[in-house]
């Protein structure tokens, strides 16, 4: 028998939650194949088989375990004559994966973990259309899928029965208690950390996003056409983060014990809303990069982070982070400083408002933003300055160039 054990993740981290197994009890696995996904407080990680063989599995999905546990043990004298793969039994367990068609193969039927994640959503995976191999539907897919909206009511004639079953539908008395994954727990005590150990205020202003939309709809098939992505209003952010980064540098340090640390460099993390929580990859050397470059990294990262194919190191190191609340319709916020970091700055909806331009009330395409820092290292100046810095960049793009 050949131990499956659970690898070291990080110097700080001693121990995984068993995230999924991604094969059934008694599967021929190869060598080299992944068998299960842990996930640690900071990422998740697919393990390998060590060896090929017949797969026995020791701990359960949800379980935590200590760094170099056994988990699993592999056979290899024992090489054919696999069980049923962990999905097969869908019918049996009320999964939302639909059975194999006779002549389909695998065609539209979900991995395990993809066949995990549709059942949480209530997800028909009849109705997803997978991008595997022979139509597979793999983890992303899954990720990706939104479940139907609800069937409409059945018409009734008798009004008062409608509202009670309809009152029935939506409110009920129960409750629901699943622990706290260990990505959430790391959540939880950051922001806490955060909140107790450094002097937050927020600053905010607004920004007239007339110029970089119209420069993004006179630009934004020919920006596409040469670097195959489209223009975004993230990368603008990080470009004009940059730029006010190098004018005002206390935004961009951090206090280390009685030092502050100042860098000539600018690491951008952007936060990311996955299934599993909030993560925060990492642009290193942002300032050096092309709007493309950034545009690219962005969604290189984020579709990583979705998938939690995320490494520690990709989500370490930042000097400054950026999150937009805007996509989910906030219009305001005050967001919470990624500790080590001196600030944040919070990018929000864009919302057509009344405002006075040279003397004359007109409609204008706004956006509210915020910057969260920390008052022992950034100053009222400084933070006013940089916020008003990456308004006047983006109220006048041409700026970017010349880097002011």
């Amino acid at each position: 028998m050949v131990d499956v054990k659970v690898p070291a993740v990080g110097e700080s981290i001693t121990e995984v939650t068993i995230a999924a197994w991604l094969k059934a009890d008694g599967d021929i696995v190869k060598m080299d194949e992944p068998i299960l996904s842990i996930e640690s407080d900071k990422a998740t990680l697919e393990v390998a088989a060590p060896q090929a063989g017949k797969l026995k599995i020791l701990v359960k999905e949800g379980e935590t375990v200590a760094i170099g546990a056994k988990v699993a043990t592999v056979d290899p004298s024992q090489t054919q004559g696999a069980a049923p793969s962990k999905a097969a039994p869908a019918a049996e367990v009320k999964t939302a994966a639909a059975p194999v068609a006779a002549s389909g193969g695998d065609k539209n039927f979900p991995s395990p973990a993809a066949g995990k994640i549709l059942a949480e959503k209530g997800v028909d995976a009849s109705s997803v259309t997978g991008s595997g191999k022979d139509g597979r539907i793999t983890k992303a897919d899954a990720l990706s899928a939104q479940a139907a909206a609800p069937a409409a009511p059945a018409k009734s004639n008798d009004m008062a029965q409608l509202v009670k079953e309809t009152i029935s539908q939506s409110f009920g008395r129960e409750i629901k208690r699943e622990k706290m994954s260990n990505l959430r727990k790391t959540i939880a005590r950051r922001l806490v950390e955060a909140k107790n150990t450094t002097a937050m205020l927020t600053t905010f202003n607004e920004v007239d996003m007339s110029a970089v939309m119209e420069m993004r709809k006179k630009h934004k098939d020919a920006f596409k056409e040469k670097h195959g992505v489209g223009l975004g209003f993230m990368s603008l952010f990080t470009r004009a983060s940059c730029i006010a980064a190098k004018n005002f540098p206390a935004v961009n340090g951090m206090i280390d014990g009685n030092d502050i640390v100042y860098h000539n460099y600018a690491d951008i993390g952007v936060a990311v809303s996955t299934p599993r929580g909030l993560v925060v990859p990492v642009i290193r050397n942002a300032e050096s990069m092309s709007l493309a470059q950034i545009e690219l990294k962005i969604i290189e990262l984020a579709t990583r982070a979705r998938e939690g194919k995320l490494s520690i190191d990709e989500m370490q190191g930042g000097t400054f982070t950026i999150t937009n609340g805007g996509i989910f319709g906030s219009m305001l916020s005050t967001p919470i400083i990624n500790i080590p970091q001196s600030a944040i700055l919070g990018m929000h909806n864009i919302v057509e408002r009344p405002v006075a331009v040279n003397g004359q009330v007109v409609i204008r395409p706004i956006m509210y933003i915020a910057l969260s820092y920390d008052h022992r290292i950034v100053d009222g100046r400084e933070s006013v300055g940089f916020l008003k810095n990456i308004k006047d960049v983006l109220e006048d793009p041409t700026r970017m160039l010349l880097d002011l």
